[in-house]
């Protein structure tokens, strides 16, 4: 089966870019900026919160080893979908919890997958099913930025190190490097 394609918005990139490059199945995990209204924008730009954009990832993955569904299970599981424009003090529409599916399949398991994960919060999930647009990938210094810079950084070790924590204690078996 070929490899397909997951753009995903759940907060600050360095978060969700780290824990989806753990995954089993995913060959490669690119940051950017999608929906929003200004060509080519830079983090500056996006971090202003008026392009209109989300920082995401875009997910190339095997469906043979882990299905899109999988897939947004863990993203629903690594980020407070209940939050609107936030990820705990990353506050602005740039992040967002949004989905943007590929296809007509891609958007029905992300209403599905909105639907099991209601069980697990108090609040309602805010998460928004967007249309695909036009991905602008992120400056090179984001790329894999918590592998190289996380353990020198204040910010990732507060924030991403947790998620990744979470997500690894979890998701034991998805997991590329058993024991990471």
């Amino acid at each position: 089966m070929a490899e397909e394609v997951a753009t995903l918005a759940g907060g600050c990139f360095w978060c969700v870019e780290a824990v989806f490059d753990d995954v089993q199945g995913v060959s490669a995990v690119e940051s950017g900026y999608i929906g929003g209204d200004v060509v080519d924008p830079t983090y500056k730009q996006v971090c202003g919160g008026d392009t209109g954009h989300a920082e995401a990832v875009r997910i190339h993955f095997d469906p043979a080893v882990i299905a899109y569904a999988d897939l947004l299970d863990i993203f629903f599981h690594i980020h407070d979908p209940t939050q609107l424009n936030r990820q705990g003090n990353d506050i602005g529409p740039q992040y967002r919890s949004a989905i943007f599916p590929h296809s007509p399949e891609q958007e029905k398991e992300a209403r599905a997958a909105i639907a099991r994960a209601q069980p697990d919060h108090a609040n309602p999930i805010v998460t928004t099913i967007e249309p695909i647009a036009h991905w602008y990938v992120a400056e090179d210094y984001h790329q894999e930025y918590f592998e190289r810079e996380g353990s020198a950084n204040p910010y990732c070790m507060a924030v991403v190190a947790p998620k990744l924590q979470k997500f690894r204690k979890s998701y034991a078996a998805r997991l590329k490097r058993q024991g990471s």
